[in-house]
């Protein structure tokens, strides 16, 4: 492994995801550092969120080779859950409308600290337990930029009366909890205002620049990305600035699951339904 103490390099070579219809996506290269914030971008059906999955080993992957913090993939997939934490990601990693934001904040914080810590962890005085549960939540909800004083109901608000931005700073904070070394967060900028995109871009910068190494679905990457490594699913992906690069195949070799210069709807669907398998696959894993 790496010796960085928290983020998480990110590395992938030809890497390939392949449902029982067709490839979910395929030929992704990717370099990227620890504590890199990593934009993936493509339309939805593209395997992007499949990508999120792979990469974060509850996916297995088809070809290629990849490594998180150098955890090998698909071999190290259990490692990589490990020092790995989803956020926003449907029928994954979803909110509970009728929860609030306390009971959210209060079982992950729970079952961080059961099964979160080492054995011996859970010998310690309750009153040392829960300040550190305590400390793990505050920090969470700094990352995330979630003040609870600003909800219509503080930390009794339920997640049904949440906007949509709040709700997703919720959902990365609950992730923080467990201080992976990458989060992994998926539809970033689904149905955000360019205003509420703004502050979740600055939102992940920030949690990168903090050291942890940031992975975010999103179907537009920020505008002012030098500092972002961009990967785009669904055609060849694109070197950025920043820490680490993205790049894909010149030509890619016909299919590839990728989508073709002439926009034929055979293959584009063909991408979709790959993607939509493999989806399937993991939720029953």
């Amino acid at each position: 492994m790496d010796s960085t103490p928290h983020g998480a390099a990110v590395t992938a070579e030809r890497f390939g995801v392949k449902g029982p219809r067709g490839w979910a996506f395929r030929n992704v290269d990717i370099t990227a550092g620890p504590g890199s914030l990593i934009a993936v971008q493509g339309p939805s059906g593209s395997g992007r969120t499949c990508l999120l999955l792979a990469l974060t080993g509850r996916m297995k992957s088809a070809e290629g080779t990849a490594g998180i913090g150098g955890l090998a993939l698909p071999k190290k997939k259990a490692a990589v859950r490990s020092v790995t934490a989803l956020a926003h990601v449907p029928g994954i990693a979803d909110l509970e409308p009728a929860l609030t934001v306390g009971e959210h904040l209060r079982e992950r914080a729970l079952l961080q600290g059961r099964f979160g810590g080492s054995p011996r962890a859970l010998l310690r005085p309750r009153r040392e337990r829960r300040a550190e549960a305590r400390a793990l939540v505050d920090d969470a909800l700094a990352a995330a930029g979630l003040d609870l004083a600003t909800l219509p109901k503080g930390i009794r608000t339920s997640v049904r009366d949440l906007e949509r931005l709040e709700a997703l700073r919720l959902s990365v904070a609950l992730a923080m909890i467990g201080r992976p070394r990458l989060l992994a967060v998926d539809d970033t900028d689904l149905k955000l205002s360019d205003e509420e995109r703004t502050a979740a871009w600055a939102m992940l910068r920030g949690i990168a620049a903090a050291g942890t190494t940031v992975l975010a679905v999103c179907s537009e990457p920020p505008g002012d990305g030098e500092d972002v490594v961009l990967v785009r699913t669904g055609n060849r992906p694109e070197r950025t600035g920043g820490q680490g690069s993205a790049d894909g195949p010149e030509e890619p070799p016909a299919g590839d699951g990728t989508a073709p210069a002439d926009g034929g709807d055979d293959d584009t669907k063909d991408d979709e339904e790959g993607a939509a398998d493999a989806l399937a696959e993991a939720g029953r894993a």
